[in-house]
């Protein structure tokens, strides 16, 4: 069983839900992320979604795509966000990482070499935003080879034959984005997110985290009264954006631990 599911076995047995906050890899600067990491867990965190920077990230809104744009000011590619992971897993070897991004960085390292020096770092998992399931079952499987659990955005929009496409394909569990947009870019809408759940987990037995429009500790604490995960990114970026340099780690490990607080009541 990989670090991802034997979290949620370990959170189910304790009737616990998973928090999985997001950063992007590099921002504000490369010396902060594996700092940041810490933080996150230190706050709670039960798996750490690390973004990988890109030029075009079609799925983010425009908080963290400042934080693309300030991470590669320094030129953060993915073999360095990899060297993080592996730095990480220096003092942390429990706290899954799973690797969030867009597929043109994948495939300028070439599937086999992502695959085998992601695993060898201790990456656990992949969300590759723009490989869809039609596309990438070759990458699955390559993924799954080394251990690696690929995991699929499923959206409000999305139709029961790709929900059943993608519960073949995913590992670990599945990302239900719940709304049409982009991360940050509207406040979630909680009746229709309860209301496709079922549907989701009628196809799979994997866990579903739901991400998109999360942004304080009462909404985090409503998500998961329906989903097994809560995932929060933009809130956090902004929190890093807005914090003095001395604060930032300190803000951030509080505001992870406020939405710690309310999902464990």
């Amino acid at each position: 069983m990989s670090r991802i599911g034997l979290t949620f076995t370990q959170l189910k047995a304790q009737g616990r839900k998973a928090l999985i906050p997001f950063i992007t890899a590099g921002d504000p600067a490369p010396a902060n992320t594996v700092p940041l990491m810490h933080a996150l867990v230190e706050g709670g965190a039960d798996i750490l979604e690390l973004g990988v920077p890109f030029s075009d990230p079609m799925a983010d809104g425009p908080t963290i795509q400042r934080a693309s744009e300030r991470a590669l000011k320094y030129h953060v590619g993915l073999k360095d966000v990899i060297a993080m992971v592996a730095e990480f897993r220096k003092s942390n070897t429990a706290t899954p990482v799973v690797l969030m991004g867009y597929a043109n960085p994948i495939e300028a390292m070439g599937w086999d070499g992502f695959c085998s020096t992601a695993a060898a770092a201790g990456v656990d998992g992949v969300l590759t935003v723009d490989y869809p399931p039609e596309e990438s079952a070759e990458f699955a499987a390559k993924c799954a080879a080394v251990g690696l659990d690929n995991i699929y955005l499923l959206a409000p929009t999305t139709p029961p034959a790709r929900i059943e496409a993608v519960a073949k394909l995913a590992r670990g569990f599945i990302y239900y984005v719940s709304l049409k947009g982009v991360t940050g870019a509207a406040t979630i809408d909680m009746s229709e997110v309860a209301a496709r759940l079922p549907a989701i987990h009628a196809a799979t037995g994997l866990p579903i985290g739901v991400g998109f429009g999360i942004r304080d500790a009462a909404t985090a604490r409503q998500v998961a009264e329906v989903a097994d995960a809560v995932v929060i990114g933009s809130r956090i970026v902004q929190e890093i954006e807005q914090s003095a340099p001395t604060a930032m780690l300190g803000n951030v490990k509080a505001f992870v631990a406020g939405v710690r607080a309310a999902l464990d009541k």
